[in-house]
């Protein structure tokens, strides 16, 4: 095996291709979620063990990090995958909807952050990987609350970079320009992602010598714009 991974903010779409390509090359996967019950049978597939947890609520972070301590003897890859997002004009926002992409965006980014430092300072030649999106590096009109936390989730993930790397923990954030292939999209399929190719870029960065190791990543279809 090559390790256990942990993913929190997992779905059905780029979680689960994460999951499904952590566990092919070897790790044993947990995936947290605040339903765990939409996941069973991709854990099922992947023999994964799923963790009910709000990435938002400190003490549901803590008892995700208990649990995994007595799963797992070590955690070589952590993915911060979740994002919550309300689109509208900043005048008509609502303050508690702007609180909530925040809290979940990138406040829940430091708490599983502070977690899994502190689980993977005793370890080292480990990953932390978050996902980010346009929206990281681009404020558009009328998604001022998703700019809000992506721009909160990279400045997270340079500070802990910068402040882990040395320490032999490798940080990367990964900006993902572009929608996601999934059923039910109007757009030309070749338009969107694919999953399983930005799952195995993932993989590959986690795996990298850390003599070369890579910060950010950005990654589009060939015929974004950008």
């Amino acid at each position: 095996m090559s390790g256990n991974a942990l993913i929190v903010g997992a779905g059905l779409g780029l979680s689960a291709a994460l999951a499904r390509a952590l566990s092919a090359d070897g790790y044993r996967v947990a995936l947290a979620a605040r339903n765990t019950e939409k996941l069973q049978s991709l854990a099922d597939e992947i023999q994964a063990v799923t963790i009910a947890a709000d990435a938002s609520e400190p003490a549901q972070v803590e008892a995700l990090f208990t649990q995994l301590h007595s799963s797992f003897e070590s955690l070589d890859v952590v993915i911060y995958n979740p994002s919550w997002r309300v689109g509208g004009p900043v005048a008509e926002l609502d303050p508690e909807d702007v609180r909530k992409a925040l809290m979940i965006s990138a406040f829940g980014g430091f708490l599983v952050g502070k977690h899994a430092a502190a689980r993977m300072l005793n370890q080292g030649n480990v990953s932390f990987l978050f996902t980010g999106a346009t929206d990281s590096v681009k404020g558009f009109a009328d998604w001022a609350s998703f700019a809000m936390g992506k721009f909160a989730l990279r400045g997270l993930a340079e500070s802990m970079a910068r402040e882990l790397g040395p320490k032999n923990i490798h940080v990367a954030h990964f900006i993902i320009d572009g929608g996601i292939r999934g059923g039910g999209q109007d757009r030309d399929e070749d338009q969107w992602l694919d999953p399983d190719a930005i799952a195995q870029t993932y993989l590959a960065v986690a795996k990298q010598d850390r003599s070369a190791w890579s910060f950010e990543v950005d990654l589009r279809p060939w015929s974004e714009r950008f």
